[in-house]
């Protein structure tokens, strides 16, 4: 999943108005199924819920059955699908999948967990199997799921963030798909006419008034930073600023001899070899995407299939 905090502002929300709630996790997956180890739902006890595991196949099952853990106040595992003791209740993938129902006492873990989510910082629960409270855990920076006899931890990273820097109807055309998709989305930009067209959709911008790094620049492991310049001397101070980073995407639009002249300026500016070598360009998986929304989807869809495989 690649963003949790809706499922943890729902489960906080839902607490805050004095509800008890779960936290629903998948442990495993047997076979073919529409959602990796680690997805999770939230329940609260008015039958509200947030989040899916399947098609609509098995989330009325999954949320009666959460009912039933928070009425125990227990945790409970519980399989669907292929070998499920429910054989009315089925995967249409023909798969199996191993849920962990966890009621939540108060809302103070979702609290924890945002808190964190939002400064950045990766998130780790370590949820008992048969007794004991949800707790957060030492997070190692992997989405993961790893069982022990009493517990199971399950490892997830802030959400993927986009950092569109350029100019263009491909900037404006980014931030709408990355938004869409739901990754949280800013711009830098030189040009105030495509700040004042975005503010309407509260997108986070800097504006840049001169050429050269800029002390509002930052980006984290889970950043993915998109250069949609066609002047090379706004874009290669700041694409030296995201190589620097730990950013885990750096992309660029232009052609093979557009990037030969990036490279070189970059080179001018003290930035290593290898250090260019990480820049995705031309960009995107479409190749030759001249069309703005093209060209967006094209660099998303690359973005998202990097941050999938890590």
């Amino acid at each position: 999943m690649l963003n949790i905090r809706p499922v943890l502002a729902f489960l906080q929300d839902a607490a805050a108005r004095g509800q008890r709630t779960a936290l629903v996790s998948i442990m495993a997956v047997t076979g073919a199924s529409t959602r990796n180890p680690g997805a999770l739902m939230g329940v609260a006890e008015d039958g509200r819920w947030i989040g899916s595991f399947s098609g609509g196949c098995i989330e009325a099952a999954v949320v009666g059955e959460a009912l039933e853990a928070m009425q125990a106040g227990q945790p409970r595992t519980v399989r669907y699908g292929a070998g499920s003791p429910y054989i009315d209740i089925r995967l249409p993938c023909g798969g199996g999948i191993d849920l962990l129902f966890s009621p939540l006492p108060d809302g103070r873990l979702a609290e924890e967990a945002l808190k964190l989510l939002d400064q950045r910082q990766p998130v780790a629960f370590s949820l008992p199997l048969t007794h004991g409270v949800p707790q957060l855990t030492q997070a190692d920076g992997t989405r993961s799921v790893v069982q022990g006899d009493k517990r199971v931890t399950i490892h997830h990273l802030p959400p993927l963030r986009v950092l569109v820097t350029g100019q263009g109807s491909a900037v404006e055309a980014m931030v709408r798909q990355a938004s869409a998709f739901g990754a949280l989305t800013e711009i830098m930009t030189p040009d105030q006419a495509l700040i004042d067209a975005l503010t309407p959709s509260a997108i986070p911008a800097t504006w840049l008034k001169v050429q050269g790094p800029s002390d509002a620049f930052r980006a984290d492991p889970w950043t993915a930073c998109v250069f949609y310049f066609h002047d090379h001397d706004w874009e290669a101070p700041l694409m030296a600023q995201a190589l620097a980073s730990r950013a885990f995407y750096v992309g660029a639009m232009g052609s093979l001899k557009t990037h030969q002249v990036r490279s070189a300026l970059l080179a001018h500016l003290g930035v290593a070899e290898d250090a260019i070598a990480r820049i995705a360009a031309p960009i995107g998986l479409i190749p030759s995407s001249r069309d703005p929304e093209v060209l967006a989807l094209s660099t998303l869809a690359q973005i998202v299939d990097r941050f999938e495989r890590g």
